[in-house]
C-alpha cells in the first residue's frame, strides 16, 4: 500500500538542471526522513541527501553540496530533488527513500529514476 514514486528523470547535458520528485502516498510520513539516494552504473548505491518530513534541515554529501536541494511539499505529499550544474559522473539511477529517525534502515523505497548527464 506504501509507495514512493520517482520521476523527472531523463537526459541531460553537463551544465544542465533536473528536477526530480518523489511521490508518496499510503500513510502519513509526519516524523520521517526523506532520503534521495542514487546508484551509478556498476557502482553500489550511494545517499545523496535528506529532508525532515516536518522541519527545516536538510543535510548533502559533499558531492553535491551547492548543486543539489531538496525540498518538500506537505500539501502534495512529494518531495523534490533540484539538481543543478550536472556533471556526467551524477550519471545514476535515483531513488528516494523513508525511514523513522533513528535509522537503521530505510523502510520504503522507490522503484527509481534514471538520469544520465553528457558531456
Amino acid at each position: 500500500q506504501v509507495q514512493l514514486v520517482e520521476s523527472g528523470g531523463g537526459l541531460v547535458q553537463a551544465g544542465g538542471s533536473l528536477r526530480l520528485s518523489c511521490a508518496a502516498s499510503g500513510r502519513t510520513f509526519s516524523g520521517y526522513l526523506m532520503a534521495w539516494f542514487r546508484q551509478p552504473p556498476g557502482k553500489e548505491r550511494e545517499f545523496v541527501g535528506s529532508i525532515r518530513w516536518s522541519g527545516d534541515s536538510t543535510y548533502y554529501v559533499d558531492s553535491v553540496k551547492g548543486r543539489f536541494t531538496i525540498s518538500r511539499d506537505n500539501a502534495e505529499n512529494t518531495v523534490y530533488l533540484q539538481m543543478n550544474s550536472l556533471k556526467p559522473e551524477d550519471t545514476a539511477v535515483y531513488y528516494c527513500a523513508a525511514g523513522r529517525p533513528p535509522i537503521l534502515s530505510y523502510e520504503y523505497w522507490g522503484q527509481g529514476t534514471q538520469v544520465t548527464v553528457s558531456s
